[in-house]
């Protein structure tokens, strides 16, 4: 019987296939689609060695896969590439036969095993944890406990979030007992860790494995903004804003927020005036927590041993010293509290050239010990042409570290300067070292991530992101070995563009900060900024306005100024993701395309995309501290670049894309009920997912279309897109309501933000209520205090937290088939197929059936089509029942529009199917390379 059930399934497989060219493999609407979708996720653990060495295992992140490299002792050379998630940026292993991979974009792990000779793999399970995982480590008893950091969201997650609910972490940490992952669809957690911080990224372990570190990513460091409307008018000899209150030319300034850092006693502004009474909520500003791995279950350390503060603002990566079990965090630090970008000659000072310090943190018995790793320059003088002797011992960015067994040296990766850092950990932690290129190693690649160390040979293997390659280094003579690049299916423009955004040695005079200095992997970094430059002049706006309802008249700004003044305050850093199609640039639109206005999009003057990220360029000069800007091919590499990044799936929204009853009550009061400004709130939030549709599912309007419109404040702003409001959760409490009478909040405690919604951050939530349904945002758009309008403002609120973006929140999702899960995964497999074929995203599946290596891409009524071309389409049935009698894993994956076909049938887009090269022998990842 078992025989002839291998046999059928031998049939059914070899059935798979149709024999069409690869031209018509991608159907519907997603067929101008492009094949490559840029998220730009940040690697966190891309390396991992076997326990016995003997294979080395990275994180192709642009590709998807898991590569495998055989150790020898004359260097790597590949073995296998194991299909996993999207977006995989860390990698552990567990055995010597057994690798977990997280993949950011796909919520999930994959659990691979290995074969035999260790030469390939297969995903046996797929756990589908919280939104965005980033790090995982071993640790515990036998080290079989995997924990996992991740957002405190997500659709995986089986819990409320508490998104609108003040003094709730926003960290989780996912606990899994290896050897019982559970019967569920997702697998069944020993725990989920709550840590009351933002969002988790890096994880380190102690040797003896019984305590795990877990640490905040943008951590923050105390500093939070004050609302205008309760700052006195008339600058700072009012007691208001602190001056200059005119720009050089002595136009006055707009009345504007105001930035604020906390000094262990009082909430001070940037003239050292307190403004303690008006903050009505705590930073704890907790940045490591502390993990007891072998409690059961895991739990964070009681009172102060379970956190440390003070650690840095943005924390990358951690280690551990496996003698002292001291923990190194590397960090930038950054400084905005302080003002203005520009020489800094008319207000006497500037953030140009400082504006962040690259770190190491050290963690023990003595407390928290931040060590800056540049303190050789001196930033009172600016700005020298790069390279020169002072930014070639900078190290900027630092991230991935590892640490000799004998706890004396640490090696840092830093990511911004493309070399590693190499310190005595004696002279680090008493700050007795000196910077010196004799103890860096240069790397060709750029922009490494992380590392591992291989003692036993006397070798580093380095992963360099700029060019999706392994660099090899002779830790003996500290020089870089061997250079091994992995398939990228990257397009050249992406390649060549990115080392604009991250590396410091083009883009400062110091060499220690780049636009990746606040643009953390291309998004933000949760702070607000105040770069406004008093030797600025005023300009003016030409984007075109957003017109107000007849009654207001037929002047659109309502007597406003819709000038740009360049002392413009407080502002948050805005994310680098999908800014194609969305006109304008920076809250105010002051980067734009020209002088002349069109009446409509699509990309021309006011409205061009390319010209106006080109108006950053100044940039450069103004606040990095460069001796010149990008010439205009550098500039034009940097935005062809910049403009493909994309924001990720909503990860609020229900994975069938439906709304709940209220988030649809908000949707319907969004599109259709006039208000009492301008009509409905999508008259100015235009919301178009179908706009642009020859250019793709990634073109639209996500509720902004580069047009300014009509605001209660000062300034005079472009309407700002709604996509990323989920990401921006976690400031409760304020001192002012909106022109009530109702007082502002008591003291709320705890929170785990400083900075808000609005573009200068003061706004804490979405709507907030006060005793007679008060709204915070002045009431723009017209609710009535009453319990009908609390209701109204309540579902409006909903349904800001899973807006629409440039992908179906189905985008990623991931489920393995197995002979011994059927009836577990199959709704989740029919709701990808439905999802497909809805247009929303395109379905492979990936994996290991009869002992072969398969690919399907999912091409509608129910048929797949596999990666050999002599191969008929297959039912979604039978592809089923053959994993089944194949003893098989199939892991299915809903991938960009666009993407399907290299995903899933032809990795390198040469025309030959992977099956098809896979049998001839020939490289499927090299399009040179054909049977």
């Amino acid at each position: 019987m078992q025989s002839r059930c291998v046999n059928h399934c031998r049939d059914v497989c070899s059935s798979v296939l149709a024999g069409l060219l690869l031209s018509v493999l991608v159907v519907g609407t997603s067929a101008s689609a492009a094949p490559f979708a840029l998220f730009e996720s940040g690697q966190v653990r891309p390396l991992a060695l076997s326990p016995n060495g003997k294979l080395l295992f990275a994180a192709n992140t642009p590709d998807n896969r898991l590569e495998i490299f055989r150790v020898e002792n004359s260097g790597l050379v590949h073995k296998g590439s194991v299909p996993v998630g999207l977006e995989p940026v860390a990698v552990a292993a567990r055995s010597n036969d057994e690798v977990w991979v997280v993949n950011h974009l796909s919520d999930s792990v994959s659990v691979v095993r290995l074969d035999a000779n260790g030469s390939d793999g297969t995903v046996t399970r797929t756990l589908l944890v919280g939104d965005e995982p980033r790090d995982i480590v071993f640790a515990g008893p036998g080290r079989k406990r995997a924990f996992i950091t991740a957002a405190h969201r997500g659709q995986n997650a089986p819990f409320d979030p508490k998104l609108t609910t003040p003094g709730i972490g926003r960290a989780d940490v996912w606990v899994f007992d290896s050897e019982n992952l559970g019967s569920t669809l997702g697998g069944n957690p020993l725990t989920i860790i709550s840590l009351f911080s933002d969002t988790p990224r890096a994880l380190a372990v102690t040797p003896d494995g019984s305590r795990v570190y877990a640490a905040a990513f943008h951590s923050g460091n105390r500093t939070t903004v004050i609302a205008e409307r309760i700052i006195p008018d008339g600058g700072e000899a009012a007691g208001g804003d602190p001056g200059p209150n005119t720009n050089f030319q002595g136009v006055t300034a707009p009345e504007v927020a105001m930035i604020l850092k906390y000094n262990g006693q009082d909430w001070l502004d940037v003239v050292g005036r307190p403004w303690t009474d008006q903050v009505r909520f705590s930073l704890p500003d907790k940045d490591v927590f502390a993990i007891s791995a072998t409690a059961n279950p895991p739990v964070q350390l009681p009172g102060s041993a379970g956190f440390y503060s003070g650690v840095g603002t943005v924390l990358f990566n951690m280690a551990v010293n496996p003698v002292s079990g001291k923990v190194y965090v590397s960090n930038t630090e950054a400084r905005n509290d302080l003002r203005f970008e520009g020489p800094g000659t008319f207000a006497g000072t500037s953030l140009r050239g400082h504006l962040h310090e690259s770190r190491i943190t050290v963690l023990g018995a003595g407390g928290v010990t931040p060590r800056h790793l540049n303190k050789h320059i001196n930033y009172g003088v600016c700005c020298a042409p790069a390279p020169n002797a002072e930014s070639e011992k900078s190290l900027a960015q630092p991230m991935g570290m590892a640490v000799t067994s004998n706890g004396a040296t640490l090696y840092v990766a830093a990511f911004g300067s493309s070399k590693l850092g190499v310190y005595s950990t004696a002279a680090l932690e008493s700050d007795t070292f000196v910077p010196n290129t004799a103890n860096q190693i240069p790397l060709t690649g750029g922009g490494p991530t992380g590392m591992v160390l291989d003692e036993a040979r006397g070798r580093l293997y380095v992963l360099t992101r700029f060019d999706n390659a392994i660099s090899v280094v002779n830790t003996a003579t500290k020089q870089e070995v061997a250079h091994l690049p992995m398939f990228n299916p990257e397009p050249a423009s992406v390649v060549e563009g990115r080392p604009f955004l991250y590396d410091a040695r083009r883009s400062s005079s110091h060499g220690d900060s780049s636009c990746g200095s606040c643009h953390i992997f291309g998004d933000f970094d949760s702070l607000a900024w105040d770069l406004g430059n008093p030797d600025g002049t005023v300009k003016l706006n030409p984007s075109p306005i957003v017109p107000v309802l007849p009654e207001f008249g037929d002047d659109p700004t309502l007597g406003q100024d819709t000038s740009f003044h360049p002392l413009k305050g407080p502002m948050v850093t805005q994310s680098l993701r999908g800014m194609a199609n969305h006109g304008p640039m920076h809250w105010r639109g002051d980067r734009n395309g020209g002088d002349a206005a069109p009446s409509s999009q699509p990309a021309s003057g006011s409205f061009d995309e390319d010209a106006a990220f080109k108006r950053f360029n100044p940039a450069f000069m103004d606040l990095l501290g460069r001796s010149s800007q990008l010439t205009p091919q550098e500039m034009q590499k940097f935005t062809t670049f910049i403009l493909q990044v994309m924001y990720p799936p909503n990860p609020i929204r229900k994975l069938d894309n439906s709304l709940t009853p209220a988030q649809q009550a908000g949707r319907d009061f969004f599109v259709n009920v006039t208000t009492d400004f301008q009509g409905p709130c999508q008259s100015c939030h235009t919301v178009d997912v179908t706009a642009n549709p020859g250019e793709g599912p990634f073109k639209g309007f996500f509720g902004a279309d580069g047009r300014s419109g009509f605001d209660a404040g000062r300034q005079f702003p472009k309407v700002p897109h709604l996509r990323n409001q989920y990401q921006k959760i976690g400031m409760f409490g304020v001192a002012f309501t909106s022109g009530s009478t109702v007082p502002g909040d008591a003291f709320l405690g705890d929170q785990v933000r400083g900075f808000g919604f609005n573009s200068d951050g003061t706004i804490p939530t979405l709507f907030r209520f006060g005793s007679d349904f008060d709204l915070a945002l002045t009431n723009p758009v017209g609710i009535p205090h009453t319990p009908e309008g609390f209701t109204a403002k309540k579902n409006m609120e909903q349904y800001m937290l899973v807006f629409e973006s440039n992908l179906a929140p189905i985008v990623g999702q991931q489920v393995t088939l197995t002979s011994g899960n059927v009836s577990v995964t199959s709704p989740r497999i029919d709701l990808m197929r439905q999802r497909a074929d809805a247009s929303e995203c395109e379905l492979v599946a990936k994996g290991r059936v009869a002992g072969q290596d398969m690919g399907f891409l999912y091409v509608g009524s129910g048929k797949f089509k596999g990666n050999r071309q002599a191969w008929p389409l297959v039912s979604d049935s039978d592809l089923r029942l053959g994993v089944v009698l194949g003893n098989g894993a199939l892991t299915y994956t809903c991938v960009p529009p666009g993407s399907g076909a290299r995903i899933g049938l032809d990795r390198d887009l040469d025309g030959s199917l992977d099956g098809d090269e896979q049998a001839a022998g020939t490289d499927a990842a090299n399009p040179l390379s054909h049977p």
